[in-house]
């Protein structure tokens, strides 16, 4: 193509709220434009950047054996009421109505969709697995869209939908999944892992996230120093951890007025023990779906709470702070809160790692008291759950090694879903031995459209894009320096069409702009090399530059395509 029919508008300068590299360099250089909060359109440059993305994604969905159909974006709401999400989803769903007041979604997932077209279709279990997807426009209304497209309302994405005879083979296709995400995301050139995850409002078990490994991602992993254990930080576990010091001895269960001491700190030094040997309380205010309630979660007093797991311990569908009044009206001290003697009505859970621990030191549940001596035990055992939030320097549950912290991008995730949607809408099928049972699912997302900012967080430069081969709209540019110069023109006209009848994708800078302002929208856009058509013309010669480490070298004209052919054919 030649750039000055190219529909590429640049920009010196991106939005104020443009802050990731991402955001700013897509935007400055024509790839995409904002249309309202979270909202983007895709200019030429971008749709092709998406193009090579779903084709990447479409043929390694294909090979596994997986099948493309389209859903519907506008859903009936009736199938989020039968699976039970309508109201659980939360204010990302965006409900809406037609001219005749019924109830609608725009769908950020189609798990229903998927259930709706499979039920009283595949009817026997010689008729299984199938596994369906596709590349859509999904809608979900984030509260605060940023980041570009790392986080708009309206995005790009594919999602696949097994169904199974049974669990073993969810689990085969999972572990398919898996290998398959492995080939799209080693292809696409992204740094990546896939680590443990919560299922969050899809639900299901056996999660995995795979996470672009980036300066700027926002999520927190938790990876192994020693092996392949990686877990996102909502889901992480740990070794469990020991002692650092002697406990305490005391002669049972004993209480202490300990005025004022209302910080786990203050308890550990009225006390002169390690926090190790404190039992911190967390209140919370959870919200369900008809009703809301104090909850107290217990963790170790030098451990803080993760909420993602908080909320999957009581099943809430949010938690939020909970005032000094809310609490005392629920019969709850502040400050000397612990799990001996609460309230009967009072929902609880404690931190699986505090089970069978002795000598421990809890509030008393009366003002300016506590207790010592504690033994953690005689406690139902459906109130010990994983609560803890894992911290880097924190040993990996596989190998004993060190857990560190680092940060990443969610590009896919996929679940084993097992009956929770098949089940309550009823989509069933006929066993080997004739009984009548719902499907087993697995779903299995990947954000294409985020995919286009991840690649550029993943390699770009103070100057704008660093574009793999595989991703960039164009492989080379050819750029004359001077569109005035008949011999520079001519030349570079002659190459750039011979490099299109090797197939490859060039780009001719042929605009009659200021060599400054062509260099500087090159590296911009950041196509992976260009050559440029200089002065260098008069004497035989042609510049190579390699946009990756803007490194320059000198090549004859009668070599210029030897070597072109070499790095791109």
């Amino acid at each position: 193509m030649k750039f000055s029919k190219l529909f590429a508008p640049t920009f010196k300068e991106a939005p104020k709220d443009a802050i990731l590299p991402s955001h700013i360099f897509l935007l400055r250089a024509g790839f995409i434009e904002q249309l309202g909060s979270g909202l983007y359109n895709f200019m030429p440059l971008g749709k092709m950047v998406l193009n090579k993305i779903t084709q990447i994604v479409r043929e390694e969905m294909n090979n596994a054996g997986a099948q493309e159909v389209a859903f519907s974006v506008v859903t009936p709401a009736d199938a989020w009421k039968a699976s039970g999400r309508y109201n659980k989803y939360g204010k990302e769903l965006l409900r809406l109505k037609d001219r005749k007041e019924n109830d609608f979604v725009l769908s950020p997932t189609n798990e229903e969709s998927a259930v709706l077209m499979v039920a009283n279709k595949i009817t026997s279990y010689k008729q299984l697995p199938l596994h369906i997807y596709q590349i859509n426009t999904k809608f979900r209304d984030e509260a605060r869209p940023r980041f570009g497209l790392l986080r708009g309302r309206e995005f790009t994405m594919k999602d696949g939908y097994s169904f199974h005879a049974n669990e073993a083979d969810l689990k085969r296709e999972f572990d398919l999944m898996e290998q398959t995400y492995t080939k799209i995301f080693t292809r696409l050139g992204l740094n990546f892992r896939a680590v443990e995850a919560d299922s969050g409002a899809i639900g299901g078990s056996g999660s995995k996230e795979f996470m672009v490994l980036a300066d700027n991602g926002e999520d927190d992993i938790l990876v192994c120093a020693n092996c392949s254990y990686a877990a996102n930080i909502e889901a992480a576990h740990r070794a469990k951890r020991t002692a650092p010091c002697e406990a305490p001895e005391t002669e049972g269960m004993m209480k202490f007025h300990t005025p004022g001491t209302k910080t786990i700190e203050s308890v550990a030094e009225f006390f002169k023990v390690d926090k190790f040997f404190t039992i911190k309380a967390v209140m919370k205010k959870a919200i369900y779906e008809d009703s809301a309630k104090i909850v107290v979660f217990f963790v170790r007093g030098d451990d803080d709470l993760q909420e993602t797991k908080a909320q999957n311990a009581c099943g809430a569908l949010e938690l939020i702070d909970a005032d000094e009044s809310e609490v005392r009206e629920a019969g709850l001290v502040p400050g000397f809160c612990g799990p001996f003697g609460l309230p009967r009505d009072i929902d609880f859970y404690i931190d699986a790692e505090l089970e069978n621990e002795r000598e421990m030191i809890a509030g008393a549940n009366e003002e300016n008291y506590h207790l010592i001596g504690c033994a953690v035990t005689n406690f139902n055992k459906t109130r010990f759950k994983d609560l803890t939030e894992v911290k880097a320097g924190d040993k990996c549950p596989c190998c004993g090694g060190e857990l560190r912290v680092t940060k990443g991008i969610e590009v896919g995730h996929i679940f084993q879903l097992g009956q929770r949607y098949s089940d309550p809408m009823g989509a069933k099928f006929l066993d080997e031995n004739g009984k009548t049972q719902p499907f087993f699912m697995g779903c299995y997302g990947i954000g294409v459209s985020r995919l286009v900012a991840v690649a550029v967080e993943s390699s770009h430069d103070e100057k704008g894009c660093v574009w793999s081969k595989e991703l960039s709209p164009f492989a080379l540019e050819i750029i004359i320096s001077n569109a005035k110069d008949e011999n520079i023109v001519n030349f570079a006209t002659e190459l750039y069409e011979k490099c299109r009848n090797l197939g490859i994708n060039a780009l001719l800078d042929d605009r009659n702009e200021r060599f400054g302002v062509k260099m500087n929208d090159y590296e911009l856009m950041g196509f992976p090399y260009a050559l440029l058509v200089g002065k260098g013309l008069a004497n035989g010669e042609v510049e190579f530059i390699e946009r990756k480490n803007l490194e320059k070298q000198s090549v004859s004209v009668d070599k210029i395509l030897d070597l072109i052919k070499e790095k791109l054919a």
